[in-house]
C-alpha cells in the first residue's frame, strides 16, 4: 500500500480553483472534474474534502465574503462622517468596478446560486444583513439602509449585463434620489 502524499494546501487550492472557474466561466462550467483539473489535483481529492459542490460552494462563497476587496465592513471603512453618502458610495463603488467585471461577476454568480441551493443562503442573507448593517450606521433608518442595498445590487447588475462603463454622475445621482438629497431631486 502506497502511503498518502501529506498535502496541508490541498482543500484551499480545491477552493481557490473553483473561485477561478467560477470568476472566468461561471456557474455551469462548475464541476468536480474541472475543479481537479484547475487545481492539479486527483478527482477523488475535491470529493474528499467536499461530498457535494454545494458544499464546495458554500466554502467559495465564504472565501469571497471575507476577502479584502468584498468584505462590507472595508465599505464602511470607506465611508467618512465629513463626506456626504452619496458621494463616499459612489466613490466605494466606482473603485469596486474599477477591479473588473469579472471579479463582480464572480460575486454575483455565487450570491445567485443560493436561490437554487439552501445551503448558501445563510451566507448570502448574511452578506446582505452585513451590507445593511454597515450602511445603516451612515443613513437616518433601516429602511433607507435596505433601499441603498437594493439599488447597489441593481446597478451592479446593470454594470455587469453592458459594455457601459461605469457612470459616476449616473450612480451618485441615482444614490442621492434615495438618500433624499434635495440638491439631486
Amino acid at each position: 500500500m502506497m502511503a498518502r502524499r501529506y498535502d496541508p494546501e490541498r482543500r484551499q487550492r480545491i477552493i481557490d480553483a473553483a473561485i477561478r472557474i467560477v470568476e472566468l466561466k461561471g456557474m455551469a462550467a462548475l464541476s468536480h472534474r474541472t475543479v481537479a483539473a484547475e487545481a492539479d489535483v486527483p478527482l477523488g481529492s475535491t470529493t474528499y474534502h467536499f461530498a457535494s459542490l454545494d458544499d464546495l460552494l458554500l466554502a467559495a462563497l465564504e472565501q469571497v465574503n471575507c476577502e479584502p476587496q468584498t468584505a462590507i465592513e472595508s465599505w464602511g471603512d470607506d465611508l467618512s462622517e465629513g463626506v456626504p453618502l452619496a458621494d463616499g458610495l459612489t466613490r466605494v463603488l466606482e473603485e469596486y468596478a474599477s477591479g473588473g467585471r469579472g471579479r463582480i461577476r464572480l460575486e454575483y454568480e455565487l450570491y445567485l446560486a443560493a436561490l437554487r441551493r439552501p445551503l448558501l443562503q445563510p451566507v448570502a442573507a448574511a452578506w446582505l444583513d452585513d451590507m445593511v448593517r454597515v450602511l445603516s450606521r451612515h443613513t437616518a433608518d433601516l429602511a433607507t439602509a435596505r433601499a441603498l442595498v437594493a439599488l447597489i445590487d441593481g446597478l451592479l447588475l446593470q454594470f455587469l449585463l453592458t459594455d457601459r462603463p461605469f457612470d459616476r454622475d449616473e450612480v451618485r445621482g441615482a444614490l442621492a434620489r434615495v438618500l433624499g438629497d434635495p440638491d439631486d431631486l
